[in-house]
């Protein structure tokens, strides 16, 4: 087997604002593992609260050698060696991870969903992402979310129930909150948590520090609406150790290290009885269709990633009016657009 890989950026169609970061890009790194004439692909996405970057996940990938390995269904063996080069480094791991069970799927000639045991529906809906902005770019983004059953709605502002407020003056859907940890004080989070359990919205994602865990057990205790999360939890580890802090998890490839553990952690969140939330970060129709395969498995999914960028290099999962189109082709089932 032979990898290769290059660096890509990612241009977002709008500057995207969260409570921490604002940014128009999205560094990332593009991998291919080619074998007897097929070929996997994979996708490492940097945003800058991931501790890689495209310099380190390039210094990852030069370490790995798949020359000795000629059987795609030896997928096992093969994560295990990629884990073995290094700890961390999961958004490269998910680039190699991606990439290796594309191969593996088109090797078997089966979707990837299909290969989990996991049943493909046509009744999973993302919500689409609105970041912090003013309130004229608000109205817009929910105009341009009008085909969305779900929006996810970006807090942590000093201006959070005035985008709330216009949001609803021009719709009631039920509305996913991520503070990304912008809330500093717990006796704020859970006055205005109380507000917004009065505006249709369903759960709160990470909206303390994540170091902040004692307030966080607070809130969460006299919370009426189930406290998600996000930054605190990258990789089963960290599941097993906020298992008792958060009412669910946001998982994503990036942060988990690819599909096997993402698959892990979300049978274990079951096992734990945490809701699950399905994420991703800015991403191409590779690494977000990789996620929608497992879909089924979560409560709620935002995969809307690859929805907001403008130069996206493959075509896979669709969306009609928010509900996931999951490819039944071999592998993930995506198809590169830009050479």
């Amino acid at each position: 087997m032979k990898l290769k890989y290059y660096p890509y950026i990612l241009k977002l169609k709008d500057q995207f604002t969260i409570s921490v970061s604002s940014r128009t890009t999205t560094h990332a790194v593009m991998i291919e593992v080619q074998h007897n004439g097929l070929t996997g692909y994979g996708e490492a996405s940097l945003p800058p609260y991931l501790s890689e970057d495209q310099s380190s996940v390039i210094g990852f990938l030069n370490k790995i050698n798949l020359d000795s390995f000629n059987d795609p269904a030896n997928i096992n063996s093969m994560l295990d060696y990629v884990d073995s080069i290094a700890e961390g480094n999961n958004a490269a791991k998910a680039a190699v991870d991606i990439a290796l069970h594309d191969l593996l799927g088109k090797f078997l000639d089966i979707p990837l969903h299909k290969y989990l045991g996991i049943h493909r529906r046509d009744d999973i809906y993302s919500s689409f992402t609105i970041g912090i902005s003013d309130l004229k770019k608000i109205k817009q983004k929910v105009d341009a979310a009008s085909g969305f059953k779900f929006l996810k709605v970006k807090l942590g502002a000093e201006n959070d129930r005035e985008i709330i407020t216009t949001i609803r003056e021009l719709t009631g859907k039920p509305l996913f909150i991520d503070v990304n940890q912008g809330w500093v004080d717990r006796y704020f989070a859970l006055d205005t948590i109380s507000w917004l359990a009065e505006k249709n919205v369903i759960l709160i994602e990470q909206p303390l520090a994540k170091e902040k865990i004692e307030d966080t057990r607070w809130l969460v205790e006299r919370s009426s609406l189930p406290i998600i999360a996000d930054e605190a939890v990258q990789e089963l580890s960290d599941l097993e150790k906020f298992k008792d802090v958060y009412s669910g998890v946001n998982i994503k490839l990036m942060k988990t290290g690819g599909i096997r553990q993402a698959y892990k952690m979300m049978i274990r969140a079951k096992e734990l009885n945490l809701k699950i939330m399905l994420g991703c970060m800015a991403e191409t129709s590779c690494a977000i269709t990789a996620a929608s395969h497992l879909a089924a498995l979560a409560d709620w999914v935002d995969l809307d990633g690859a929805e907001l960028i403008s130069n996206d290099l493959f075509k896979g999962m669709e969306m009609k009016c928010g509900a996931l189109i999951i490819p039944n082709l071999p592998g993930l089932g995506v198809e590169k657009i830009i050479k």
